[in-house]
């Protein structure tokens, strides 16, 4: 698919610091058309709490009228601020009250799109909204897009935020939308009770990032630890990953190092897993270390918690360790498989992953396992990934021209 125009309005911001599903696939689409991300706007709540990361900045500076609203990205891609202040809607006590606030919301949102894709020259585009269940609720309504595309990646309706109200509205963003995405064949059965055009699409990894060919040089805070190292890159958060299974695990494991890279919530920061000499928490890096950090790794791990956040979820973190063609351990969720059964040991309690860890090592310097796995990350391009939802559009067009 080629010269089409697209619109993304999406729970993330384009400026967020960590590796982000939604921008490697915006960025995949403008290398042949011409796409608008909407960054999420400012709502009062967060204003008030002044969150002071860059993102909370830079949408500060685009209301003081420091920035433009507006910046260009590529030749093809641009990205939207938002220049006001949205509602804060999620604890008003009705459905009535937050569908009215929303509504004006949404409202607000799509007058100021309107006026950048007039200002574009954008025509019949596609819009998909990244599992943004309040502010893009009803702009198939406000903005009128030739296409609507609904793409869940996670279930968030399953976190305490969005359960009230995102239970009740993410069917009916599903039964609107023309075509839903979801990230794994779990959410896609979960979809097809609202809407049948429904498919799975699975996420891709950077390639030319996470490229096992490179020299890549051991970072300095890794350098004095010594192998075996089991290792794990991403968010330490415990409401997908179980603490209390690593602890356990480490302390079984005591001649081998576990080493942690990325941010950590408060339970992870307080929990005895730092006492133990074996383990080591490396902090949050930069997105580009990050494949020099694996590649220190003998075995790298997932140990995710198994609950209706998890169970269906795509771990992108998998496809990148494989590319870096490592042996690595994770636990069963219906995804892992689904999708990676093969090339990946699965787990589910402490003594599946203690045997699992240590056949893993057993596989370092297995070449022909080690292509496979490398093999396989690159069936996940995000150019293949791209390319199956330019397909799924195909078939919804020539499916509307059969029923006509």
């Amino acid at each position: 698919m080629e010269n089409q125009d697209f619109i993304i309005t999406s729970l993330q911001s384009w400026d967020i610091e960590i590796g982000s599903t939604i921008k490697n696939t915006t960025l995949e689409i403008s290398k042949k058309n011409r796409v608008v991300y909407v960054n999420p706007p400012l709502d009062y709540s967060t204003w008030l709490k002044g969150k002071k990361d860059n993102t909370y900045k830079r949408k500060l500076e685009v209301i003081k009228g420091k920035h433009s609203f507006l910046r260009q990205i590529n030749n093809n891609l641009w990205v939207i601020d938002c220049p006001f202040i949205i509602y804060s809607i999620n604890q008003l006590p009705t459905a009535w009250l937050f569908d009215y606030f929303n509504k004006l919301n949404n409202k607000k949102i799509a007058t100021h799109i309107l006026l950048v894709l007039e200002k574009l020259h954008f025509h019949k585009f596609i819009h998909i909204i990244d599992t943004d269940i309040y502010r893009s609720q009803y702009l198939k309504e406000y903005i009128k897009p030739a296409l609507s595309i609904y793409y869940c990646r996670d279930f968030v309706i399953g976190t305490s935020y969005w359960k009230k109200n995102g239970s009740r509205l993410e069917p009916l963003l599903a039964a609107k939308s023309d075509i839903v995405l979801a990230n794994s064949s779990y959410f896609s059965e979960h979809f097809k009770q609202y809407n049948s055009h429904t498919y799975t699409l699975e996420t891709g990894v950077d390639l030319k990032l996470y490229d096992i060919n490179k020299k890549w040089v051991s970072p300095l805070d890794i350098l004095d630890i010594k192998s075996p190292i089991i290792g794990y890159v991403g968010s330490l958060t415990t409401l997908r990953l179980d603490v209390e299974l690593l602890y356990s695990i480490a302390q079984e494991l005591e001649k081998y190092n576990f080493v942690f890279v990325g941010p950590e919530d408060n339970i992870f920061i307080q929990h005895p897993l730092h006492s133990l000499k074996n383990v080591f928490f490396l902090g949050a890096k930069d997105i580009h270390e990050l494949p020099a950090y694996i590649n220190s790794f003998d075995v790298c791990i997932n140990p995710q918690m198994i609950n209706e956040i998890t169970i269906g979820n795509y771990p992108l973190k998998i496809d990148e360790y494989l590319a870096m063609g490592k042996p690595t351990v994770a636990t069963a969720t219906h995804t892992m498989q689904d999708i990676f059964s093969e090339y990946v040991f699965l787990a589910s309690n402490k003594e599946e992953y203690i045997k699992a860890i240590n056949q893993a090592l057993m596989e370092i310097n297995d070449i022909e396992k080690k292509k496979k796995r490398v093999s396989f990350a690159h069936t996940h391009s995000w150019s293949n990934s791209v390319n199956k939802i330019y397909q799924y559009i195909k078939t919804f067009h020539q499916n509307q021209r059969i029923n006509k």
